[in-house]
């Protein structure tokens, strides 16, 4: 991960740094960052969304956080070194950031957006992921180890990204197992 990190209160509004060279070498380089960035946003957001989801936001929450790091990371593409981590770690503090702040006692009606074209299928959305009861009755920190993990995360990764202890972390997904081997033993008896 780099150094430039998106909750240490630097100006994210302002641009990247040009790169240095020729008007024209420096075209070429931010059209290939633009090109590099493309299909990083193509190939992340909707698994970043999903990620958000697994940490307990609603569908319309997640999408807006998600696409909200994403902005952040294109604004500071040149000095990401790590931007999978990067946007997810940026995601993960926006969520609890999110979580603990007030102003979002009543949830607004979502509006349709190109992550979210149809708010209404959220629900039908929701129910077709068996797993998200799983994970919703998880304790928090199981819960977030395996939204890491979900998302291709491995349990090194997860404690540098958390500042946790990778013995930590591999002993709330072996807890977390354990819960989702009872929780779908418990589904199978019931049907």
């Amino acid at each position: 991960m780099s150094n430039h990190d998106p909750a240490d209160g630097t100006d994210r509004t302002a641009p990247a740094p040009a790169p240095p060279g020729p008007p024209g070498q420096r075209r070429r380089a931010q059209l290939q960052a633009d090109d590099e960035f493309s299909a990083f946003y193509r190939a992340n957001i909707h698994p970043l969304v999903g990620f958000l989801v697994n940490h307990s936001a609603s569908v319309h929450v997640a999408a807006d956080i998600a696409q909200e790091s994403m902005t952040d990371a294109y604004r500071n593409w040149d000095g990401i070194d790590h931007p999978k981590a990067w946007v997810h770690t940026a995601a993960s503090r926006a969520l609890v950031r999110k979580i603990a702040s007030l102003e979002d006692l009543v949830e607004d009606v979502p509006e349709p957006t190109s992550l979210v074209p149809r708010p209404d299928a959220i629900a039908e959305w929701e129910i077709q992921h068996d797993a998200l009861p799983l994970l919703h009755s998880l304790p928090h920190r199981q819960r977030q180890v395996m939204a890491w993990t979900l998302a291709g995360f491995t349990p090194t990764d997860i404690a540098e990204h958390l500042a946790l202890s990778a013995e930590t972390v591999r002993a709330n997904l072996k807890k977390a197992r354990r819960s989702a081997a009872a929780y779908l033993k418990a589904r199978e008896e019931e049907q």
